[in-house]
């Protein structure tokens, strides 16, 4: 019996969790050599200090190890005091990108696909008392039977590069905290919460997983430290009357107490926040608590200074209150499941969120953002390789990212892919699957997306019927009719009637539109790249917006300017950013403030 490696850690009598951030060892491994020659057992022969949480990518000088495609190692060590019968150990990855294997004093414990979600490792057959040694090896090529999708190329030297379907650095690395776990030999490994409402009260529908154990309890306790509710057995209903729910930034979080025993003793207790919602979609209109919300806030990417894709609290507290200023309730984790820390403030603090799966890049396209804007069709899953894998992995994420976020109050939605194919009868029997898989597995039974670039029209498109609400990622006005706004205005309208003629009754959430920006550049009369053309591009795009009733929703691209690959269209990443890289306001994000502080 495994526990279960989802639940984010905590430390109390019974549980210890201990960081394991700081410098590690590493090195990389461009011939593949470190199995063969017993690196995981004797150790890294030529390792250098690297942080730990952060992207390798931006602490390097020089472009071949900033833009290094292949394995690379990473070592540390960690203290286990002594050995107990009673206990099981862990090592708790918050991400490895993109595939990693663990070895621990050169035992492989775990390996794992997919770089945006946790890597757990039981290590209790391989741990000693005292010293450690704790020896990662990853991997960050890109393929189309993985996501995000891309390829990995051969320079005329032999080294490799990887080359995304998608506008955003490849960033990776050990790139979210570490932990060192003890856990109790019975213990709690999941559970679920759902949440009805009728009148002032609650009604909680909660399931309890736990290995071991004969007796189990919850318990919700207020912000004054009463008993709201309590309930035992593994499942069962918590009443509470005049429950206080959880707002649109007007968050009231309750404590979760979760207990286990066996013969009468508490074996193990888990502790967690909750807030008490309910989200659905009802006609052309987004009800949260039964109330209607317009969403307002932006597509974002984990991207920094220094630490490319590595969280830091600074950098997301930061984020947090560039966000209050401006008026906004929502963000969409474009284009991967971020750090469980975002969604962990997003709770505190009354965000909503549409948690995105990392399938990117189902088109190909090395420009795909020129490709996706224009609306210019490009063939993907007749072409791909290995579909079967394909699905097998984007499963895997569908599946990971809903059994960690499942319990978020912040979450509200899951996006299942971003600009993806969707006008071709392959694409739609690739999708209905994994839409239904979503559906299932959520307890709580969010509503279900997926943003569509242009060439998902409302003729062509094959996957909308799918959704729950659709989110729409347009540039009119930016890569279509760039600079002719009137004209990129009718050329807008003109799809938006096309939309509404389908009288599909779902709400449509705009999930992209913006203009690269320079927030050196001004000018008059406005022209592309100045603060003044971003500024009349928002301004058009508000005005289509208020035309047209089933638009709930308005998330610009994009929340700061961010770092993507090389090219000619590209001034070192992209600057759609309402904010620079860091974090200070453009022009534009003056005129949004004005309009989203005044949307009720």
């Amino acid at each position: 019996m495994g526990i279960y490696t989802e639940l984010y850690p905590v430390n109390n009598h019974l549980r210890h969790a201990e960081l394991l951030d700081g410098l590690w060892r590493f090195q990389f491994d461009p011939e593949s050599r470190g199995e063969a020659d017993a690196w995981p057992k004797n150790g890294l022969p030529e390792s250098i200090s690297m942080p730990v949480p952060a992207s390798f990518s931006d602490v390097f000088t020089d472009a071949r190890s900033r833009d290094y495609a292949g394995d690379f190692w990473y070592e540390t060590a960690f203290c286990v005091k002594e050995v107990s019968p009673d206990k099981r150990y862990f090592i708790r990855f918050g991400s490895v990108t993109h595939t990693c294997r663990v070895f621990v004093n050169g035992v492989e414990c775990a390996s794992h696909t997919g770089g945006f979600l946790p890597v757990v490792a039981d290590v209790t057959s391989a741990v000693v008392p005292g010293m450690n040694r704790l020896t990662v090896k990853a991997n960050n090529e890109l393929s189309e039977t993985n996501i995000p999708c891309g390829t990995t190329v051969r320079r005329s030297d032999g080294s490799k590069r990887s080359m995304g379907y998608f506008d955003f650095f490849n960033y990776s690395g050990i790139q979210r905290s570490v932990y060192y776990m003890e856990l109790p030999k019975c213990a709690i490994k999941d559970y679920s919460l759902v949440y009805r409402l009728e009148g002032s009260d609650a009604y909680i529908d909660y399931k309890i997983e736990a290995d071991g154990g004969d007796e189990v309890s919850i318990a919700f306790i207020d912000a004054e430290g009463k008993v709201a509710a309590r309930g035992d057995g593994e499942q069962g209903t918590l009443f509470i009357p005049s429950a206080h729910l959880w707002k649109v930034r007007n968050a009231y979080l309750y404590d979760v107490v979760i207990e286990l025993k066996q013969g009468g003793k508490v074996t193990d207790r888990y502790t967690a926040k909750a807030g008490i919602r309910t989200v659905e979609i009802k006609g052309e209109s987004i009800l949260l608590n039964g109330e209607k919300v317009y969403l307002k806030g932006f597509g974002k990417h984990e991207d920094a200074d220094m630490i490319g894709r590595g969280f830091n609290y600074a950098i997301a507290k930061r984020d947090y209150e560039c966000l209050k200023w401006i008026g906004a309730n929502c963000f969409r984790t474009s284009h991967y499941p971020y750090a469980e820390e975002w969604y962990r403030m997003a709770d505190e603090e009354g965000f909503l969120i549409i948690d995105e799966v990392p399938a990117v890049g189902m088109m190909r396209s090395i420009a795909n953002f020129l490709t996706a804007g224009r609306g210019e069709a490009k063939g993907f899953f007749a072409e791909c390789p290995d579909i079967g894998t394909l699905s097998k992995n984007h499963r895997a994420a569908i599946e990971e990212v809903i059994a960690r976020d499942k319990n978020h109050p912040s979450v509200i939605a899951w996006s299942i892919f971003n600009e993806a194919e969707t006008y071709t009868e392959l694409a739609e029997k690739y999708f209905a699957p994994l839409f239904e898989l979503a559906r299932a597995l959520d307890p709580q039974k969010r509503p279900l997306t997926g943003a569509l670039e242009k060439s998902s029209s409302p003729a062509a498109c094959r996957v909308n019927k799918m959704m729950d609400f659709i989110c729409l990622n347009r540039y009119y006005g930016w890569y279509i009719s760039g600079g002719e706004l009137e004209e990129a205005e009718r050329m807008f309208r003109e799809e938006m009637d096309a939309w509404q003629a389908k009288k599909l009754n779902k709400p449509f959430v705009f999930t992209e539109f913006g203009t690269d920006t320079l927030d050196t550049l001004h000018k008059l009369p406005g022209v592309m790249w100045s603060q003044e053309y971003q500024q009349e591009y928002m301004r058009m795009h508000f005005e289509v917006f208020a035309g047209y009733p089933a638009i709930q929703g308005e998330l610009a691209w994009n929340f700061a300017d961010f770092q993507t690959g090389q090219g000619i269209m590209r001034v070192n990443g992209n600057k759609k950013g309402v904010f620079t890289r860091q974090r200070q306001p453009k022009a534009a994000a003056y005129t949004i403030r004005e309009r989203w502080l005044n949307i009720k």
